[in-house]
């Protein structure tokens, strides 16, 4: 999938799944009604509705595996580090969304970090980078200089420091 017309955008845009924030979204979403909540699973708002098989675990368990998610982890540079997901194949197959609603608060077993959406690779005119307020977004490379950037753009610096280099000029 290329690359979005826009500077910038949400990381959703990457997932391979759609997500739903609540049981009604998925049911209003999906025409299905929304699996049991399983307190003892961590939340997770997507679902592969084809997992592949892609290993047979402990116990005879299958799993599929993902190649990126983000899980919140930075490196020394303060870059986002995307890592494999490995789930069981039943679990990748069904959301698992907490209740929510009147009365609906302190739900046991909502209270651990959901299970990430797995997301596609990058367009090389794609980066990730943190927005304001440390929000993880996309950048379209393409674009952003030219419609985001305010002053000099990135083309225009790397411009100014060739001439800087030529003429000595540190």
């Amino acid at each position: 999938m290329p690359a979005l017309p826009y500077p910038k955008y949400g990381i959703a845009n990457l997932y391979l799944f759609p997500t739903y924030a609540t049981r009604d979204d998925f049911e209003k979403m999906t025409g299905q009604v929304c699996p049991p909540w399983n307190s003892a699973r961590a939340p997770k708002y997507w679902s592969d509705p084809k997992p592949v098989k892609k290993f047979i675990g402990p116990g005879n368990i299958d799993y599929t595996s993902y190649d990126r998610v983000w899980l919140g982890q930075r490196d020394a540079a303060n870059n986002p580090v995307l890592e494999p997901l490995v789930i069981a194949v039943d679990q990748a197959a069904v959301v698992n969304i907490p209740p929510t609603g009147t009365g609906m608060t302190n739900v046991p077993g909502a209270d651990v970090p959901a299970v990430p959406p797995p997301m596609r690779a990058l367009e090389p005119n794609e980066e990730l980078f943190f927005d304001f307020g440390g929000l993880l977004t996309v950048k379209n490379t393409d674009l952003y200089s030219q419609l985001v950037e305010v002053g000099f753009s990135q083309r225009d610096r790397d411009l100014l420091a060739a001439i800087a280099t030529k003429l000595g000029v540190a």
